[in-house]
This record gives structure tokens, sequence and C-alpha cells, in this order.
């Protein structure tokens, strides 16, 4: 959040967490240690790609279901080996040594 802007610098507040809490700090950077952020562009993106899915649907007279799903599982798979390059791995044999 900017609370000030100067010629040179400007002012940002953040968020510090103290113990358990997080605190609210204002501190001035300067101009060339800032760039805009970035984060909400891929939300903006799939807007304005729903919107539009939305109005082809509606064109169509079709009903559109905009929510993203999970990926799902992945395809099974079968690994096949020959017989020789299977290695069985099994414990030692416990060995009793009393002197």
């Amino acid at each position: 959040i900017v609370f000030n802007v100067n010629r040179n610098a400007l002012g940002v507040e953040i968020t510090k967490i103290v113990g358990n809490r997080q605190l609210r700090k204002r501190m001035h950077v300067g101009i060339e240690h800032i760039k805009k952020s970035r984060c909400n562009e891929d939300f903006l993106k799939r807007v304005r790609a729903n919107d539009r899915k939305k109005h082809d649907a509606k064109l169509l007279g079709e009903t559109v279901n905009c929510k993203r799903e999970p990926e799902g599982p992945k395809d099974m798979k079968m690994v096949e080996a020959k017989e020789e390059d299977v290695l069985v791995l099994a414990p030692l044999p416990f060995i009793e040594n009393y002197f």
C-alpha cells in the first residue's frame, strides 16, 4: 500500500511478523527498488476468458461450467521387467552370539 510519493522515494506500508502478530510498518523505498505487482494477472486473464465463454454459450443457447477443475490422478502405468532384473531385498538372518 502506498501512503506517500516523493520525487525520489515512495512511502509503502509492509507487514512485519513479530512474535505471534503482524505489525504494519511504514517505510520509504527508492523508486529504483519498486516494481508493479503481477499477482492478479492470471485471475484477470481467467475472468476475461470465462466472460468470453459465457457470451459464446449464451449466443448458442447452452450452459457452460466456468469453475476450475482439479487435475485429478495420473493414468495407470504397467512396469514390466525381466525375472533376472528383479532384486528381492530381505533382512539378514539374526545370529545369536552368546560368548
